[in-house]
């Protein structure tokens, strides 16, 4: 079966957000106001072929650990769908 896969990587609470900070002091500018806590991030899809959700979910997470976020300053989320 095949499951598509969300990764959304983002810094772990703490961890200085220059990007995010600067996106927040620029909203004023554009009309944009009371918007608070900007935090930036980065979004992966893929595909995963596997048995069920929760084994398609392990190699989502194992890949998301191992190579598109760094665990030390980065957390990541991952969501599992059954592919269209």
């Amino acid at each position: 079966m095949t499951f598509s896969i969300f990764v959304e990587v983002s810094l772990r609470p703490g961890i200085a957000d220059p990007e995010g900070a600067t996106i927040e002091r620029a909203l004023p500018a554009l009309g944009f106001t009371g918007v608070n806590g900007v935090r930036s991030g980065k979004a992966f899809r893929f595909e995963v072929s596997a048995q069920t959700a929760e084994e398609a979910h392990a190699v989502g997470q194992s890949i998301a650990d191992r190579l598109l976020s760094n665990p030390v300053i980065e957390q990541s989320i991952v969501r599992v769908e059954v592919a269209a």
